[in-house]
């Protein structure tokens, strides 16, 4: 990396950058802005049982209210009903909730099956319009009566919830480009919040805003600016080293109805390994980015990683929550990912509270040459695509990790975007993982106001699927070994285990239907986590569902 100067790259880790901040807001996002938003308020409220964003609302807390099931009755839980998705697909997806209805995604299938018993209302196939560069589907999003969802091939597509049939779907993503649809979609006011994955695969970033009622796109803001925008200074004098940029977003994102801002996590710059093309601190990769929600306008930023060579993208920013901080109730927004750190930043300064680590740490700052070294956690540990969870009344914030080192190696020359463009070839390398024998992970409960450990349990291998909290104090989860997990939030005592023989690597939720509590969770093979490393194994994704015993309907 070229010698930047302490005051620069000061500036740049706390997200301060005065005169691009002032030119970022006199603009409407960074790029191309269309129609204003509407103002037309969806009911969408998150009350008793219902759980419509992936993480549940739009805080991202993966808290819900509910307290049928207890500390007291968790050993009652039993397997109420399944299903399985036709076809072998990643099953990374995070299921949502609405009046007892689960809808559920895969690469190329949704489905909406009954909450209590899984019996299909309806399953819709898609069929690709074009190349896929990846498969990974990681949810969908209720809002007014639809479904709203990306696909592998570029598509934003709502449906109709009590149908499945498709309202209206555009391309709103070029996959000859490398761009595809993995995160699940967030709707605010009418509005659904979506940006295109594809770092890997020679693409650069962007977030953007679409209609709800018809997909027509509102306002598009880059993440890796383009030429004369805020930060396009920050990446060389190439501009090339931007058309490639990575910074894409993966996993969802956050809403802060108070302020009307959408908090957008910031992915890894790209190529990962071979950073001689992009010297500078590379914005607004491995960041907390808050975008003005009507209008895209850049509000702040906080960049974790200026010049990222390790491919450690900030996967969330979430949950959204307060809490009291030296004896004064804060507004905080946590940020994980898979440098294995845990940063809670106060929403009014945007000045970091604490950063805690939650996974072992070697050699993640150091910078790579072209001999190995060994660097933990490596460039899929720390925290993936299922984020952390917050507890209020105890309030803990509850993270799950992946402890998995690897040999890192810059790139001795930089790869190809154009054979990236192929489906299944990165656009970057340099690293090797330890045997899948010594991987293995756990689920840390900190105190969300100091960061201080208050629990943590260990687990054989690594915690890729999600977590969540309820109101009587629990913790449900999956682990990579196929167990169905129920812990007690206040000392992580393990309460019940199911063995579902597949491991769980997508969401874990908790909703009503019938008046009745269930908990579901997903299992089986998990894409491209399990192309790097066989041994996870997995079938078709399968949603779980359990609920109590002789406790009727």
């Amino acid at each position: 990396m070229k010698a930047i100067t302490a005051l620069f790259l000061a500036a740049l880790m706390t997200g301060l950058a005065p005169q691009a901040v002032a030119k970022a807001r006199a603009e409407r996002g960074n790029g191309t802005a269309h129609a204003p938003a509407k103002k037309t308020r969806v009911a969408k409220a998150v009350v008793n049982g219902n759980w419509p964003e992936a993480d549940h609302g739009l805080k991202g807390t993966r808290f819900s209210p509910l307290t049928q099931i207890t500390a007291a009755n968790a050993a009652q839980l039993e397997k109420a009903c399944s299903f399985t998705f036709p076809a072998k697909e990643p099953a990374q997806t995070a299921p949502v909730v609405w009046d007892g209805v689960i809808y559920a995604t895969s690469a190329h299938y949704t489905v909406a099956i009954d909450g209590s018993e899984c019996t299909v209302k309806w399953l819709d196939e898609w069929k690709p319009r074009g190349p896929e560069p990846l498969d990974t589907q990681r949810g969908a999003v209720y809002a007014d009566g639809k479904i709203v969802r990306g696909m592998p091939d570029g598509y934003l597509v709502a449906m109709d919830a009590k149908t499945g049939k498709v309202v209206w779907a555009r391309q709103i993503a070029d996959p000859h480009d490398g761009y595809f649809i993995s995160m699940p979609p967030l709707v605010h006011d009418g509005l659904v919040y979506v940006g295109p994955a594809g770092a890997e695969w020679a693409s650069s970033g962007w977030v953007g805003a679409f209609k709800l009622s018809n997909g027509a796109m509102v306002w598009k803001f880059h993440t890796v600016p383009l030429n004369g925008q805020p930060g396009a200074n920050t990446w060389g004098k190439n501009p090339a080293a931007r058309t490639h940029g990575g910074g894409n977003p993966w996993t969802p994102f956050t809403f802060d109805a108070e302020r009307d801002l959408l908090y957008v996590p910031g992915g890894n710059a790209a190529p990962d390994f071979y950073d001689n093309g992009r010297p500078g601190a590379n914005l607004y990769t491995n960041s907390i980015i808050a975008l003005n929600a009507e209008t895209g306008r850049l509000v702040w930023y906080h960049q974790f990683i200026p010049h990222d060579t390790h491919d450690y993208d900030v996967t969330h920013v979430s949950p959204v929550f307060s809490a009291r901080i030296h004896g004064k109730m804060r507004p905080l927004v946590a940020s994980t990912g898979k440098q294995g750190i845990l940063s809670v930043v106060d929403r009014d300064t945007h000045k970091v509270v604490y950063s805690v680590p939650f996974a072992a740490q070697l050699n993640d700052k150091k910078e790579l040459t072209t001999k190995p070294t060994r660097v933990c956690p490596g460039t899929l540990g720390g925290q993936l695509w299922n984020g952390s969870a917050y507890e209020p009344s105890l309030n803990l914030l509850v993270v799950q990790s992946v402890e998995w080192c690897a040999e890192e190696e810059k790139d001795k020359e930089a790869p190809s975007a154009e054979n990236s463009h192929v489906h299944g070839r990165y656009f970057g390398g340099g690293h090797k993982f330890d045997p899948w024998s010594d991987a293995h992970g756990g689920v840390t409960a900190f105190d969300a106001s100091t960061g201080k450990v208050v629990w943590r349990d260990d687990m054989p291998e690594p915690m890729v699927g999600g977590l969540a909290t309820t109101a009587s104090n629990l913790v449900f989860t999956g682990e990579l070994d196929g167990n169905f997990d129920v812990m007690d939030a206040r000392t992580g005592k393990m309460l019940f285990q199911y063995q579902l023989h597949d491991p769980v690597q997508g969401g874990v939720i908790t909703y009503t239907a019938h008046g009745k509590q269930y908990v579901a969770v997903v299992s089986g093979m998990g894409g491209l986590y399990n192309r790097v490393e066989p041994q996870i194994g997995g079938g078709n994704p399968t949603i779980t569902v359990f609920g109590l015993r002789n406790s009727g309907k």
